[in-house]
């Protein structure tokens, strides 16, 4: 008889860099899926780490080999100081994502380094990870994935968006659930920043203080990507070769820049939660606690804009990733064609034991 209950750890690393998330979670099936967030923690990346990840699409496959043998390695240091500090005895999986090293779905390519089978000898436990490739080789944008999770766990609002390295968004349409990139974010917002030696715009103050250059914002405004159908998704490769070519041929103000781009974010969320009137939009993601961000699309919305619990807010996520895990484990659909433009909808995720 299949279980009604797991307790699984959740892991996410994301574009953005802000560090690793892990969460424990327990989750109950009944009629309908029910979870418990239990202890919860983000891992900050040394100078070490941050300057390699920002950089992994420059290596040839060689060296990303060799920086995936090391990420894992460190992955499970990770995940086992988790373990150990909270005292975390009953566990069914680790749900692990990895760290997206390549994705270029339209060549059948996605790469996340820190998913070999050596993450379970090292931790000693089951292990689901991997879970973009299989999709991809299926004719999917392998992205996003966090959809089934927001159907079976947040159906209760309209939209879900998760502002982190891009946003995405996910919703029912005609019965389906369909979800999307829409635009970048903090992996725009922090390479600027950074440049400061800040790691991120305290509540989006330094964007405050600028001024919005509409050339620019129009520019942007009008990359082709945004004219596009869904199934659709982004990756630093895009953002390398079209937004920050644009955004340095200004040679703006630092703050300026930022203004300008935060509006072009606004916009761009505005101008698909706005495809439904009178909308409810739970919004996730460290960019949530950009509060010049969220001002902004709230100026350009006719949504009401959700703030949820920090715990949601900063790992929903890693749940989320914990949730593929289960439904991996029962050999369930986690992967949705509406969503991915995949050839079916399938059980995605390699699983390992120790």
């Amino acid at each position: 008889m299949m279980k009604s209950e797991y307790n699984v750890i959740g892991v996410m690393s994301g574009t953005s860099l802000d560090g690793i998330d892990l969460v424990y979670i327990n989750f109950q099936k009944e009629i309908n899926w029910s979870f418990k967030v239990g202890c919860t923690e983000t891992i900050k990346y040394s100078k070490k780490w941050f300057d390699i990840l920002k950089r992994l699409v420059s290596f040839p496959i060689e060296e990303l080999q060799r920086i995936d043998d090391d990420y894992t390695e460190y992955l499970a240091g990770v995940i086992k100081d988790f373990i150990n500090k909270n005292q975390i005895k009953n566990i069914d999986a680790i749900c692990s994502h990895g760290h997206t090293a390549l994705h270029q779905p339209y060549k059948r390519l996605t790469y996340q380094i820190g998913n070999l089978p050596t993450l379970a000898d090292l931790l000693n436990q089951n292990v689901v990870c991997n879970f973009r490739v299989q999709d991809v080789k299926l004719g999917g944008q392998g992205a996003p994935l966090v959809p089934i999770g927001d159907e079976l766990l947040f159906s209760e609002y309209d939209f879900c968006l998760n502002l982190g390295g891009f946003a995405n968004i996910s919703m029912n349409f005609d019965g389906e659930r369909i979800a999307y990139d829409i635009c970048p974010v903090n992996i725009v917002l922090n390479k600027y920043v950074n440049q400061l030696g800040l790691p991120y715009d305290d509540e989006g103050r330094i964007a405050k203080s600028g001024s919005l250059n509409f050339k620019l914002l129009d520019k942007l405004n009008n990359l082709e990507f945004y004219n596009e159908e869904h199934p659709k998704s982004l990756g630093l490769e895009w953002v390398n070769h079209n937004i920050f070519p644009i955004m340095d041929s200004f040679q703006l103000d630092l703050k300026d820049l930022l203004r300008t781009f935060i509006e072009h974010i606004a916009i761009q969320i505005a101008s698909e939660t706005n495809k439904k009137a009178d909308a409810t939009v739970l919004a996730t993601g460290g960019g949530v606690y950009n509060t010049y961000l969220i001002e902004r699309i709230k100026h350009h919305s006719k949504t009401a804009i959700l703030l949820p619990s920090n715990n949601i807010i900063e790992f929903k996520e890693a749940l989320i990733f914990g949730f593929l895990g289960v439904l991996r484990l029962r050999n369930e659909v986690n992967c949705l064609k509406s969503v991915t433009g995949a050839s079916r909808d399938h059980s995605s995720g390699i699983m390992f034991l120790p």
